[in-house]
């Protein structure tokens, strides 16, 4: 059964860790190959299995040094219809791999929680299509759509769902109806251009504010990611109750654009420290940011990097 399904810990007091880049670090510092940038397949062997293990048990260790709560989502950001069907996996073998990767992150849960310690387990979705491009889908398809991923995490120990790299509206509010038509809280992440809007133009304002309204503000809390604060720190209006819909960041460590790191053939770790630091300044600002985290090019020096600047003034505010 879901432990906090009812009622997310970090809807509460505290600060919240999550991870960073999982796919960058697989790929890039561990040399591990992950067709369609899919970290799901690792499920299918005891050793890609033990990588994953590995790779979860460096940021759970911050969290216990820390004395943090931790958000773990699992490693199926990919495992979805569209990418599964371009990597062989029929509907069934999807649900089993969204199951397994569940049950994996379960474990950990077992070996690391403490009353002190909240691990919240959320199923990982990412965007039908290429998340640094528009996709086309409406409501009612995204919806649809993505019902399959989260009608297989409502079967689990799963305490959410959380969405990542969203640029598309309307595949949110799709998302975010299939979550409550599944009795499973979300969490809606959007991605932005080094302009501070989605490709499609859209403000994070507008995405914040039009998913929110057609679904009558059913997000537990909303998130942007895969993108360096220069790029959306000034899009940010902190005293607005859009943005204080915010709870969350994940973003990456370096300063490139969408397009140059699609087109980079090596990786860009940025400054960890640097990162920390305009952490703490978003935080000083949004002190309802209660998730941190990293995305493409971050690792656990990142996020401990987070913890240092960051995790004083989050636990006291």
């Amino acid at each position: 059964m879901a432990q906090y399904r009812r009622k997310l810990p970090q809807l509460g007091g505290g600060a919240y860790i999550t991870d960073g880049g999982l796919e960058t670090t697989l790929i890039f510092h561990e040399g591990v190959e992950l067709p369609h940038f899919a970290a799901f397949v690792l499920l299918e062997t005891e050793a890609g299995r033990s990588k994953l293990r590995h790779y979860y048990r460096r940021y759970l260790d911050l969290a216990r040094r820390h004395g943090t709560g931790f958000v773990l989502d699992s490693a199926t950001w990919r495992a979805n219809r569209d990418w599964g069907g371009k990597l062989g996996y029929s509907s069934a073998g999807l649900k089993a791999a969204n199951e397994t990767a569940m049950a994996l992150i379960v474990a950990l849960r077992k070996d690391y929680q403490r009353p002190n310690l909240p691990v919240v387990l959320s199923g990982s979705i990412g965007p039908r299509g290429d998340g640094y491009k528009a996709g086309a889908m409406t409501a009612a398809e995204a919806e649809d759509y993505h019902s399959e991923q989260i009608s297989a995490f409502a079967g689990t120990e799963a305490d959410m769902v959380s969405a990542f790299t969203l640029n598309n509206i309307d595949e949110a509010i799709g998302i975010i109806r299939a979550a409550k038509a599944h009795g499973m809280p979300s969490a809606i992440s959007f991605t932005v251009e080094i302009d501070g809007r989605l490709v499609t133009g859209k403000s994070i304002q507008d995405a914040i504010e039009t998913a929110d309204a057609a679904t009558d503000g059913a997000p537990a809390y909303y998130m942007i990611n895969c993108a360096h604060p220069l790029h959306f720190e000034a899009a940010l209006d902190p005293g607005s109750v859009w943005a204080k819909r915010i709870g969350g960041i994940r973003a990456n460590a370096s300063t490139m654009s969408h397009a140059e790191l699609d087109g980079s053939e090596t990786l860009d770790a940025g400054d960890p420290a640097d990162l920390g630091r305009r952490y703490r300044l978003l935080l000083s600002a949004m002190p309802q940011l209660k998730v941190l985290g990293g995305c493409c090019g971050t690792d656990h020096r990142h996020v401990a990097a987070i913890c240092e600047a960051c995790l004083p003034q989050a636990m006291s505010a």
